[in-house]
Parts: structure tokens; C-alpha cells; sequence
């Protein structure tokens, strides 16, 4: 092995402009590798302010607003100025985090200058089609992943579960289940606060159901507000607080009148909302993983959530919470009314998901990350 440190080079779609489950992700990755001696350069879009302060070099992409969804920003592509930093960074690992038009440019790239190719599959592409009309389109972009993904030489995939679709849409050998961790003194049951759900509205009595996530249509927002008033509709006695924020908020909180809405909560805020609330209900199908989720379990919750890629290795059936069939409201209403209705089961569960929770630890994972990166830059001769 030389005696100079390993350059990593990462392309991504989400570093700094929005602090979501990549950009959170990637931020604690590369300051752990800069931790430990690698030097990282970023090329990612940026906003107008940062909503996550970068971690290692940073170097901004040309970009544009996504679409219908001014909290996310689409690079143009690997300018001609982002090839020469690449070049003059001479990179010994690249590592591709959205397979868009910086990732692909940067693919070729490294590609052909023979630089190792790694990627991390945050998000579950395919799955967001359903929520916009757009299903004709899943065989060409499952073709597209299979043929973008297929030189690299190793693509880290966060859960067993969303190995298993990937594999069965055609994706080889190179997948390597990489998960995330959490912050288990951050995320803990004794964050609640009596006082901050007074404030709120909440008796302390109340049984307090909670959804917490961005506001966009693939995070399973329909399917949450059907269950709510299914389980009002039985005559359930409940509170609903919505932790989060964007593009669909209006449409949420106009159907959803009689719920609290915090907004985007950041810092010691979030893992208070959680411990304060009672039950976690997160209907999504779109997560590679499910930060939300296991942040919830932390907290001593009890969670009920699509039996899908991601929460299906988080939540232990009928020991941590409850796996319900996807898109069913009334079958997470059946869910979450037991935990609702069930002091002693609630306790149980949410005991159960603190012990499960407590087994993620950052520092094995991210060290397994930087193992993995110096084979692949300095293998053994």
C-alpha cells in the first residue's frame, strides 16, 4: 500500500441543498473517510444556502430546479470544468451515488482511464413511477440501472430486501448490502418531553400517532391520511402529528385537518418529536432503506410500515412493530389500532425496537466502507 492517502472522488444528485436520507448519508460517510485520512472531493449541485454544511471538497455542478419539485436540484451533466477538477484530483476510487447525468458522465470518465467504479444505491427508482404516471416507463429505466450499473465494481445496496429486487431485475454479482447506522444517544426514549406535547395540544394521555418524512407524493401520504380516517371512522380515540415538509403539505394538511403539523424539525427537535409520540406509521414503498424508520425505532416506537424494500429488514413482525401489505389503508388501520388501543403492547414493541435499533452502529459500517474503498484503490500485489 502507498504511502500517501486514498483520493475518493463522489458524484451525487443531493449533498448540501437538502438535508435528506443521501445527502445525511453521504455527509457522515466522507467525514469519517476525511476522519481517517482520504482525501474527498464532491461534485454535487448546490442551492442558493446550504441545508447541510459539505463535508470534504466540495466542487458545484451547473444545475437546474427539478421539475415540479423546487426542493430537489437536477445537475446538467459533467462539465468540461468538473472533468478537468476530476483530472486534476486523479481520483483512485470513484464512487457514483445517482446514476443521472453527472454520474453517467463521470462513469465514462473513470471508466476509461481504468479508475475503480463504486456506487451506492440510495433510492428505489422504480418504485416512484407508480406515483406519477409513469409505469409503461419501469422496463427501460430497469434496463437503463442494469446497463449503468454493470462495470462497477462494486454497487453497495443498503438492505437483504433491496438486493433481492435488484437481483431479481437482472443486476450481477457486484451488489454488497451496506446499511446505515444511527445515533443511538441522539435517538433515544428519554428525549420525550410532557411539556413540548402540551404545547402542541396533546394530553398527556393522548395516544399520539406520528408520520415523519418529506411531504411528496412516493412517501405513501395517501395511503397515511386513508388510515387515519379509517381509524376515525371506527370511533378510535388518537392524536396525529406530521413531522416534515414539502410540495404536497397543502393538499396533507387540508385533508388532514385535526393533525398537528410541526414542519421540518432539525437537531435535538426531531429525535424529541419521535420520542414524544406514541405509535410510527410510515406507509412508503420507495425507500432503499428507511432512515425515518429506524430513527423511530430508536426512540422506543413501535412502527407499522410497508412491507417493502428497506422497512422489511428494520421491523420484526409482531416483535418491533407490525409489516402491512402495501397500499393497504385499512390494513394499517387494523395495524396501528392494535398498538392505539394496547397500552402493554405499545411498551413491548417499543422496547423490542430500541434493542433492535441499538444493533445499527455507524462506526462498524463506516469502517466496513473504508476497508472496502482501500482494497479497491491498493489491491494487494
Amino acid at each position: 500500500m502507498p504511502d500517501r492517502p486514498l483520493r475518493l472522488a463522489v458524484t451525487t444528485g443531493a449533498y448540501t441543498h437538502i438535508a435528506d436520507g443521501v445527502s445525511l448519508t453521504l455527509n457522515r460517510l466522507v467525514g469519517y473517510l476525511v476522519g481517517r485520512g482520504v482525501r474527498v472531493e464532491v461534485l454535487a449541485p448546490v442551492g442558493p444556502a446550504n441545508a447541510v454544511e459539505p463535508a470534504g471538497t466540495l466542487v458545484p455542478v451547473p444545475s437546474i430546479t427539478a421539475p415540479g419539485r423546487p426542493d430537489y436540484r437536477v445537475a446538467l451533466g459533467l462539465t468540461r470544468s468538473a472533468r478537468r477538477a476530476l483530472g486534476a484530483f486523479r481520483p483512485d476510487v470513484l464512487n457514483v451515488s445517482t446514476p443521472d447525468l453527472l454520474g453517467l458522465g463521470a462513469r465514462r470518465w473513470a471508466l476509461r482511464r481504468g479508475v475503480p467504479v463504486v456506487g451506492i444505491y440510495h433510492t428505489h427508482f422504480a418504485s416512484y413511477l407508480d406515483f406519477y404516471g409513469l409505469q409503461r416507463l419501469e422496463p427501460l429505466l430497469w434496463r437503463y440501472l442494469r446497463w449503468f450499473y454493470r462495470p462497477f465494481a462494486q454497487v453497495f445496496v443498503p438492505t437483504h430486501s433491496m438486493a433481492k429486487v435488484l437481483r431479481e431485475n437482472g443486476f450481477g454479482d457486484n451488489l454488497t448490502v451496506w446499511g446505515r447506522g444511527i445515533e443511538t444517544d441522539r435517538f433515544a426514549p428519554e428525549k420525550r418531553d410532557l411539556a413540548w406535547r402540551r404545547a402542541l395540544g396533546f394530553a398527556d394521555d393522548d395516544v399520539v400517532v406520528t408520520w415523519v418524512g418529506r411531504l411528496v407524493l412516493e412517501k405513501g401520504l395517501d395511503v397515511f391520511a386513508a388510515m387515519v380516517e379509517a381509524m376515525q371512522a371506527r370511533g378510535l380515540s388518537f392524536k396525529t402529528l406530521v413531522v416534515g415538509d414539502g410540495p404536497e403539505r397543502a393538499a396533507f394538511e387540508q385533508r388532514l385537518a385535526g393533525a398537528v403539523f410541526t414542519g421540518t424539525l432539525r437537531g435535538d427537535d426531531l429525535p424529541r418529536a419521535y420520542a414524544s409520540s406514541d405509535v410510527f406509521v410510515f406507509p412508503s414503498v420507495s425507500e432503499a432503506f428507511g432512515n425515518v424508520t429506524l430513527e423511530a425505532m430508536a426512540c422506543g416506537l413501535p412502527a407499522v410500515c410497508a412491507r417493502a424494500p428497506g422497512a422489511s429488514d428494520l421491523v420484526v413482525e409482531g416483535e418491533t412493530g407490525f409489516l402491512v401489505p402495501p397500499g393497504q389503508a385499512e390494513a394499517f388501520a387494523d395495524a396501528a389500532a392494535q398498538l392505539v388501543q394496547d397500552a402493554a403492547l405499545r411498551l413491548r414493541m417499543g422496547e423490542a425496537a430500541r434493542a433492535r435499533a441499538l444493533t445499527f452502529r455507524w462506526d462498524v459500517l463506516l469502517g466496513q466502507m473504508y476497508d472496502a474503498l482501500q482494497s479497491l484503490a491498493f489491491p494487494t500485489r
